[in-house]
């Protein structure tokens, strides 16, 4: 795939899943897709995470390289390729989200976003505050000592994904790699979540409001490489 679009250092990555109906995705899949599931079932990811040391085309943009990001995202497959698909991706810069929205017809928006990274007594907490119609917070903290789970764990189902899918504004497939080792994980990750998924996502995601997440993973991330996109799946 040539050249990076994007290079970074992705840390302290909270992932809390939630398994849902199909009828929330199956709209919103790319052509050529199908969902993947997770022990029968169609999956979400709330993920919340750290850029650091981020250049676009190999450029330090000033003010835009370290930040942090939540996003909302589904697992999709095609063929054996298994990757995800976002519902919205925010970030506090807003050249970041007009870029992603403009030149890649990603779901991206802009809202002020509050991140904290602490270590103490042999744990280390990750705490993401996001201002959106209301604070919602989101946090995780866990065992300071992270360690590489096995291929067929569950933190690894939700954590290790290696392509990214979408569409343009014409209904065409897009495909992008995100390319990184495996990450290790935080053992016994314990979650705080205080969100109203009805104002940040819509009417429809209330129906996670009450729900109790099927996997809590705090990942250490590692360098990335998102590499460019193309037109086909």
């Amino acid at each position: 795939m040539g050249a990076p679009f994007l290079t970074a250092r992705w840390e302290h990555l909270a992932l809390i899943s939630y398994s849902v109906d199909d009828a929330l995705l199956l709209p919103r899949l790319a052509p050529g897709l199908e969902l993947d599931r997770f022990r029968g079932r169609a999956c979400v990811s709330l993920v919340a995470f750290m850029f650091r040391e981020t250049r676009v085309r190999g450029v330090r943009i000033p003010g835009h390289v370290n930040f942090p990001e939540i996003n909302l995202r589904f697992y999709v497959r095609s063929g054996d390729r298994r990757g995800v698909m976002f519902i919205r991706e925010i970030v506090p810069r807003r050249a970041i989200s007009t870029v992603a929205r403009v030149l890649y017809n990603e779901p991206y928006v802009t809202r002020r976003i509050d991140a904290s990274i602490r270590e103490s007594g042999g744990r280390v907490e990750a705490s993401y505050a996001l201002h959106d119609k209301g604070l919602h917070l989101i946090g995780v903290n866990a065992i300071a000592t992270p360690a590489l789970t096995p291929e067929d764990s569950d933190e690894h189902w939700f954590k290790e994904h290696q392509w990214g899918f979408g569409a343009d504004r014409r209904g065409r497939p897009l495909t992008y790699e995100v390319r990184h080792p495996h990450w290790r994980v935080y053992p016994d990750a314990n979650l705080h979540l205080d969100f109203d998924w009805a104002q940040v996502y819509g009417e429809p995601w209330s129906v996670l409001q009450d729900a109790e997440p099927i996997s809590v993973v705090l990942a250490e991330g590692s360098e990335v490489e998102v590499h460019p996109k193309a037109r086909s799946v």
